[in-house]
């Protein structure tokens, strides 16, 4: 057990977090009425009561530590795009309009339903006691009381109740649910015949007449965008260490002041025998406990080669009992603290007095140690070098920010200056007015193209202001040559002009000819027997274009051989002949699970259509200015 829990402590205070806590995320563990209903920064209003821009971006920043908690290698800036912002805000304004509902309709939870929840739902096991009652200290690890959880649950319980009346009580009889499951699932036996244009390109030959009047069909698709070509300059701390020397002495220096970064853990290995005596346990047992801990110990003092074997059958720590005690290395904070101050005051191959702990009694035998040395200077100089430069850098660049943006302003003609009094590398590119599938670094930031785009870099090639393109990094770019939006001649895209028309002339030629075998086929059904064969549904699409699929699903079964066409547009024409159909494929599901799957997708679609109807009965309304807010939100 102790072995167990020293492994397992990260994973229950996990189950804490993600079993319980996120679905008080949005409005933490205040009641309905203490909204509060200022309309400073509103974003959002339900039910006469403000969301303030502050709450929003608290609730996000929650959002995002616990994607975080989840997803530890995630890039951070997937978790913080205007998308997920508007996504924490929506989930927001459902809490509130769910809690305004409950407020309304009187919905409560009763000291008894509170406690019979807590005691038999298995997702708050990791809370409960062995005797029923709350783990008051996993609570205070997440910052709640006993009663701040209370009240939390009470509120989500009474939440809860707002949409499960409704969904509890969807009835979908057979006759029902069957033709809905035959729509998704039912396959039907075709035969098929495919009019591909890339077959009938050798058969069409565009005049020049034809090429030029297409041309002026279609003018705007043979439009060059506008474009520059810029020189760009990017300041960040990046930059700035490239221009920093540091000295030996402050090197050393460093060294000497961070010692503890540049020593290796101290960890220890130790084996031991657990005696349990819980806190619950009567004195009397206790007291037995420890008397069969110290004759154990007596033993092990006698014979310290047979503390293996007696652990294995004494002690009370299954989890290392079965390796004669041994937990292997561990490191300071894995432990617990009378533990961990015994086995780290002990020297190798020392058993220790009796350690009590919560767990019981203990008897220690250190069996190796390692770690705690100081790596030398010489090994770790390149690390350090970098990490003083790094800081340096960043202290400077505030300073430096400000030299920029003066400087591309006040001599706004050239970025020569800036180059030079920042000793800045000058880059150049060919942008227009969105950032190129792609983009990286400055380039990617649409708030510097708008910027270049401005009408006074485009007419008077200036310098843009200073532009923030990311945390701590800063850009400014000017237009060496703008070349503005114009239509390209047809000399110049008569290939690309041929080729389309060449494509609309063959896909023209192969939905004539389909056209004319489904007239046949629809005269005699069984004149022409197509050349491919499959099976197709929904569930089993066999590469078949999701047209096709739904005109041969689309077909009335009482009349078959059925034919039908589709067309395919760019890439030609299909006929299909509907020869049988069969029945749904036993190895999707199994009926029962499909027929639970429909209801539960009736429910949530009920719910849907009644949480919608309470956001009209509330009012509520996510203010227009949310979006920008959510676009212009600083990335963490």
């Amino acid at each position: 057990m102790f072995d167990f829990v020293r492994s397992h402590t990260r994973l229950f205070q996990g189950l804490l977090v993600l079993l319980i806590f996120p679905s008080f995320v949005f409005f933490g563990v205040q009641g309905y009425s203490r909204f509060t209903d200022g309309t400073a920064a509103q974003v959002a209003e339900v039910d006469g009561r403000g969301i303030t821009q502050m709450e929003w971006d608290a609730a996000h920043q929650r959002n995002v530590e616990r994607l975080r908690q989840q997803m530890p290698n995630v890039d951070v800036k997937l978790l913080d795009t205007p998308a997920m912002r508007l996504q924490t805000l929506d989930g927001m304004v459902r809490e509130r309009v769910l809690l305004a509902a409950a407020d309304h309709l009187h919905l409560s939870v009763s000291d008894e339903q509170l406690q019979r929840v807590f005691a038999t739902d298995p997702q708050f096991a990791p809370l409960r006691n062995p005797d029923g009652s709350i783990n008051r200290d996993l609570l205070v690890a997440q910052g709640m009381s006993s009663e701040m959880f209370a009240q939390s649950l009470r509120q989500d319980l009474a939440v809860r109740q707002v949409l499960q009346g409704i969904g509890a009580t969807v009835v979908a009889p057979k006759a029902v649910v069957d033709p809905s499951l035959d729509a998704l699932l039912q396959r039907r036996q075709v035969q098929m015949q495919r009019f591909d244009t890339q077959a009938y390109r050798a058969k069409v030959k565009p005049s020049d007449a034809e090429i030029e009047a297409f041309y002026k069909a279609h003018e705007a698709s043979f439009r060059a965008p506008e474009q520059a070509r810029i020189e760009y300059v990017v300041l960040d701390p990046q930059v700035l260490q490239k221009g920093l020397t540091v000295s030996e002495d402050d090197l050393q220096r460093y060294y000497a002041e961070n010692a503890s970064r540049y020593t290796t853990a101290e960890e220890r290995r130790a084996s031991h025998i657990l005696i349990k005596a819980d806190k619950d346990m009567s004195a009397d047992d206790r007291k037995k406990a420890k008397a069969k801990a110290e004759a154990l110990l007596e033993q092990v003092r006698k014979s310290p080669q047979q503390f293996a074997e007696l652990a294995k059958k004494n002690s009370d720590d299954p989890g290392s009992a079965e390796r004669g005690g041994d937990l292997d290395f561990f490191g300071r904070g894995a432990m617990v603290k009378p533990f961990e101050d015994a086995v780290f005051a002990m020297k190798p191959g020392e058993i220790s007095n009796l350690v009590e702990s919560d767990f019981g009694y203990h008897i220690i035998q250190l069996t190796g140690q390692r770690g705690g040395a100081k790596k030398s200077f010489e090994s770790v100089r390149p690390e350090i070098e970098s990490e003083v430069k790094k800081q340096l850098a960043q202290r400077r660049y505030a300073e430096a920010a400000e030299q920029f943006t003066n400087t591309v302003y006040e001599q706004s003609d050239s970025l020569q200056p800036v180059i030079d009094k920042l000793k800045l590398e000058k880059h150049t590119a060919l942008v227009q007015r969105e950032p190129a599938p792609g983009a990286t670094g400055p380039l990617a930031s649409a708030k510097l193209l708008e910027a270049v785009f401005g009408n006074d870099a485009v007419h008077n090639k200036r310098n843009t202001d200073a532009v923030e393109v990311g945390p701590s990094q800063l850009a400014s770019a000017r237009i060496v040559e703008y070349m503005p939006a114009r239509t390209l001649p047809l000399a110049e895209v008569k290939d690309q002009v041929r080729d389309r028309v060449m494509a609309e002339q063959a896909a023209a030629l192969a939905k004539k000819e389909g056209q004319a075998l489904l007239a046949q086929l629809q005269k005699s059904p069984d004149a022409v027997t197509l050349p491919d064969t499959a099976v197709i549904g929904r569930a089993a699409a066999q590469g078949v274009p999701r047209e096709v699929i739904d005109a041969v699903l689309g077909v009335d079964a009482g009349k078959l051989p059925a034919p039908v066409g589709v067309d395919l547009g760019a890439q030609g024409y299909l006929v299909a002949k509907v020869m049988q159909v069969l029945p749904r494929d036993p190895a999707v599901a199994p009926e029962q699970m499909l027929q639970g799957q429909y209801v539960q997708a009736i429910a949530n679609a009920e719910m849907q259509a009644y949480y919608t109807a309470l956001k009209s009965r509330y009012k509520a309304e996510v203010k227009p200015r949310a979006s920008a807010l959510a676009a212009s939100a600083p990335a963490r």
